[in-house]
């Protein structure tokens, strides 16, 4: 007879340190101390839900079994299934043959012959782990044994294979993984790469994350045929306001390698330390202040580029200008004045030695908020910065600048016409100190100042008119600059025909020379928008043009035109250019066209420059340079792309790229040729080598994450060449 037992509660025997056991049953046989459950049978056990064809519970050993088509799940995050399993209540362990096991969270499956689990950890004897299609994975994991800790979500595993499809590519005695995305100590993914000129590439980095408020990242690296070094960052956040970070790094060079490419230095090191405070006065002073004050530090230091090329492996990743800035900013800041002290200092990396180099050390600005008077008709503000421009040799100057506007400004015919007249009041004075180790014949430094007063009186208006599919909005203006009085001495006076030429502003002379002659001129601005009825942009388009009334200079100053147009939805052209009359050229021309619709996402632009200034063995006046990029995803699982940078100035090809990605739920794939120009610096002068690379990127997920770095395995070609 069919007996349905709906809620079945052993209150007695079943009952251990408050654990019970809920038997939900078609039928339910008792005989002795053995119970028979039949017909789908469901059953509730802590935090577990179980089901199988058949049941067996023993009252005295407490162990319950289960048998066919068994189920269970623990919580919300694990699912185990197999044809066996065995829970014994009262030493609170469980068995299961097959064993298979479902991470819910991160989609990683485990199976294995059989699984022992008590308390916190679960023990599969040869088994496998994928993230993949459990009927035919991509990639997988085979092990001879393995220990999961549910609390912390940490898998080990023992006698590793990793396999793509069914061929074998890594094997590992150890590898263990985190299931969640907790920080903790471990092992990060290698790198690995091959060289015809530097052998084989090996980087191992070892992440360490002991407490929560720090953690340091080690990444030793060998290259067989150049030599071995390492780099490291040190990450630290002290309080809820602020936070840190250090950088440090060593590569030793061999004598060999050393020598044929004829490098400056034996051995590449280099320091970066990074800091924020977002409120340090209040912090460090137990002050009160009601202003916002802030500590920023990011200090460079390394002996030449090749500490940023050893970083990485991926030398396109790396940002190498031929100058480091090091940098410390402090300020406090009100609603009425703002204070500061900025630090820099200047690296140039295509030098051997900097002590030529000018470094502002520091500068101190003070600024007064703009404020109003006449009912906000009157407007003015104060500001002033000295800056200590400091270098080991040659002279050093304190220059110290201010400047006064006061405005009046007002409106006419209902705003449609805003009128304002400004009267700048500015002063410089230089103070120096030190002796030119070549003193230049002519040349006096002599401590002066140079102080003048120019106006400037502006109108402008903005009319916007609406239509049926556009809004058209219109704005001009008009700014009319007059100077008037000056007064100089010392140094100002002495360089102030040489200085004022264009042509002598590179020149040591002129170096601290930086004022700004002031000619009385007219500029004119126009621009217009066009928008859609949703508001997008389609037009942006602004023309400026001024005029000097100076009669000894051009009377007509270059004209400017910039125009960004969403030509259709797909396709956007941008230009900017500037047209220089007395040359009767262009001294400025930037064009972009980009285009992104139907998978595509397409770029192209060119800078042409012409600064006029006298070409040298070090120096070119002209700048022209060819930046694209192509991107297309073919679908979900296909995407490919190529981007090729060339300066035309210098007939160099600066980088080169292409390569394809393929994307499944637990595994990518991708494929990419790289040149990338890379600069150098050797015992002759700073050069590049050009560097070709074919880069290998696999990331099994959710093992790995995409985006190169660690999870990159790179593969250089044997062709390694000299640029200019």
């Amino acid at each position: 007879m069919f007996k349905l037992f709906v809620f079945f509660v052993f209150l007695s025997s079943l009952l251990y340190a408050g654990d019970k056991v809920e038997i939900y049953a078609g039928n339910m046989e008792s005989e002795g101390n053995l119970v028979r459950a039949y017909d789908n049978v469901t059953m509730v056990y802590k935090d577990y839900f179980l089901s199988a064809n058949n049941a067996l519970y023993n009252r005295q050993t407490g162990d319950l079994e289960l048998f066919g088509n068994v189920r269970a799940a623990q919580g919300k995050d694990y699912k185990f299934l197999g044809k066996y399993a065995k829970l014994n209540i009262i030493n609170k362990d469980k068995a299961f043959k097959p064993f298979f096991m479902l991470e819910k969270t991160s989609g990683v499956w485990l199976s294995g012959e059989d699984g022992f689990a008590k308390d916190k950890d679960i023990d599969i004897n040869s088994g496998m782990m994928s993230g993949c299609n459990p009927n035919n994975p991509l990639w997988k994991i085979e092990f001879t044994s393995s220990r999961y800790d549910t609390d912390s979500k940490w898998m080990n595993l023992y006698n590793a294979r990793v396999y793509i499809y069914d061929i074998p590519v890594v094997y590992t005695p150890y590898f263990g993984y985190s299931l969640d995305t907790t920080r903790r100590t471990g092992l990060l993914t290698p790198a690995i790469g091959i060289s015809d000129k530097e052998g084989f590439f090996y980087e191992q980095p070892l992440y360490i994350a002991e407490q929560n408020w720090w953690d340091l990242e080690l990444k030793p690296q060998v290259r067989t045929n150049r030599g071995y070094g390492g780099y490291s960052t040190f990450r630290f956040v002290d309080s809820a306001i602020s936070k840190g970070e250090v950088t440090t790094g060593y590569f030793k060079e061999k004598d060999s390698y050393f020598i044929d490419e004829n490098l400056a230095n034996s051995s590449h090191y280099g320091l970066n330390f990074k800091y924020a405070n977002s409120d340090f006065m209040n912090q460090w002073l137990s002050a009160d202040l009601q202003g916002q004050s802030g500590v920023y530090l990011n200090t460079n230091h390394m002996n030449d580029v090749d500490y940023i090329n050893l970083s990485t492996n991926d030398t396109t990743q790396n940002a190498t200008a031929t100058q480091v800035l090091s940098r410390a900013n402090v300020f406090y800041n009100t609603d009425d004045y703002y204070m500061g002290a900025y630090f820099k200092y200047y690296q140039d990396l295509t030098k051997q030695s900097n002590e030529n180099t000018l470094q502002k050390l520091p500068t101190l600005h003070y600024h007064s908020y703009l404020d109003t008077l006449l009912q906000n008709h009157l407007l003015y503000s104060f500001d002033i910065q000295s800056t200590n421009i400091q270098r080991d040799i040659n002279k050093k100057v304190v220059q110290t600048n201010m400047n006064i506007p006061v405005s009046l400004q007002t409106s006419l015919f209902d705003e449609y016409l805003n009128l304002s007249y400004t009267n700048y009041l500015y002063a410089q004075h230089s103070n120096f100190r030190g002796n030119e180790i070549t003193p230049i014949a002519g040349v006096d430094y002599n401590n002066g100042y140079f102080a003048n007063n120019y106006n400037i009186l502006s109108a402008s208006t903005q009319l916007t008119r609406a239509y049926e599919n556009l809004t058209h909005v219109v704005g001009f203006g008009l700014t009319y600059t007059t100077g008037g009085s000056e007064a100089e001495n010392g140094y100002y006076m002495d360089n102030k025909d040489f200085c004022s030429k264009p042509e002598n502003e590179n020149s040591s002379q002129c170096e601290f020379y930086n004022i700004v002659k002031i000619d009385e001129a007219t500029a004119v601005d126009f621009s217009q928008y066009l928008f859609d009825t949703s508001g997008k942009q389609i037009v942006y388009h602004r023309v400026a043009q001024a005029i000097s009334n100076e009669s000894k200079q051009s009377q007509v100053g270059e004209l400017e035109n910039e125009l960004d147009y969403q030509i259709t939805s797909t396709i956007d052209y941008y230009n900017n250019m500037f047209f220089n009359y007395d040359a009767n050229s262009f001294s400025k021309v930037f064009n972009q066209v980009s285009y992104t619709g139907g998978g595509f996402n397409l770029a192209f632009a060119h800078l042409y420059k012409n600064t006029y200034l006298l070409a040298s063995e070090n120096y070119s006046p002209y700048t022209s340079y060819i930046t694209s990029s192509a991107r297309y995803t073919y679908n979900e699982h296909y995407s490919y792309h190529m981007r090729y940078d060339y300066d035309l100035e210098t007939s160099l090809k600066k980088s080169t790229e292409v390569g394809f990605l393929y994307k499944k739920r637990c595994w990518d794939f991708g494929l990419r040729y790289v040149e990338n120009n890379r600069p150098i610096l050797t015992k002759n002068s700073a050069e590049s080598v050009l560097d070709r690379y074919v880069y290998i990127n696999i990331v099994l997920r959710p093992l790995m994450t995409s985006g190169g770095g660690a999870s990159d395995f790179a593969t250089r070609l044997p062709d390694t060449l000299k640029g200019s």
